[in-house]
Order: C-alpha cells, then sequence, then structure tokens
C-alpha cells in the first residue's frame, strides 16, 4: 500500500525557513517521479516542484518559488525533502507530496499523479 507522511510545517515569519520532509512507503521511489504541490485556503492545488526518477534526475519548479524553494530526494530512506527559504505570507498553504503515475499529460497537472499525502500545513506570517 503506497503511503506518505508529511512532516516539517509550522509557523513562521516572513523571511524565515522550513524543511518539509515526506517519507515514502510501499514502493521505491527511486523509480517514480515524484513532487510537491500545495493548496491555499479556499483554492485550489497549485503545483509547487517535481522531481524526476531516478538519481539526478530533473528538477522543475512554479516559477512563484524558483530561487526559493529547493526539492531534493533521498532515494536510500525513501524520502523526499523541500526546502523553503525567504518564505512569504503568499506561501501559506497545506502541502502534499504525490507519485506522478501517469504520463499521458504535463507534469504540472494534478492528474498525472496517482498518490498523495494527507500535506503539512505552512503558515507565514508579515
Amino acid at each position: 500500500q503506497v503511503q506518505f507522511v508529511e512532516s516539517g510545517g509550522g509557523l513562521v515569519q516572513a523571511g524565515g525557513t522550513l524543511q518539509l520532509s515526506c517519507a515514502a512507503s510501499g514502493f521505491t521511489l527511486e523509480n517514480y517521479a515524484v513532487g510537491w504541490f500545495r493548496q491555499a485556503p479556499g483554492k485550489g492545488l497549485e503545483f509547487v516542484v517535481v522531481i524526476d526518477a531516478g538519481t539526478g534526475g530533473s528538477i522543475y519548479y512554479a516559477d512563484s518559488v524558483k530561487g526559493r524553494f529547493t526539492g531534493s530526494r533521498d532515494n536510500a530512506k525513501n524520502t523526499m525533502y523541500l526546502q523553503m527559504n525567504s518564505l512569504k505570507p503568499e506561501d501559506t498553504a497545506l502541502y502534499l507530496c504525490a507519485r506522478r503515475g501517469r504520463y499521458s499529460g504535463s507534469r504540472y497537472n494534478t492528474d498525472q499523479y496517482d498518490s498523495w499525502g494527507q500535506g503539512t500545513q505552512v503558515t507565514v506570517s508579515s
């Protein structure tokens, strides 16, 4: 059974940093592209970053986080990470990790992801 457990969220002031973790089980992380999405209150899911499968896979970022966020994975630990620097109030959202299980469309679309975590809340105060 595929499962994700996210952690690391919390309350931080603008300009601060947080590192999110997503521990995967039930499958081998290395064999899949995995991504982070976020959902702000009253809004839909928004793409944040996706990391291609394997080691040294390409990483793609949303323009809104490029230069501030860094996605990474530790295949030996079956865990992925999201390092978030220079946080802004508009980064406030529930952050979810997901596994890309479909390749019928854009990597930025949620319908390409077949398994999701429950999310971890990030709140950035001004």
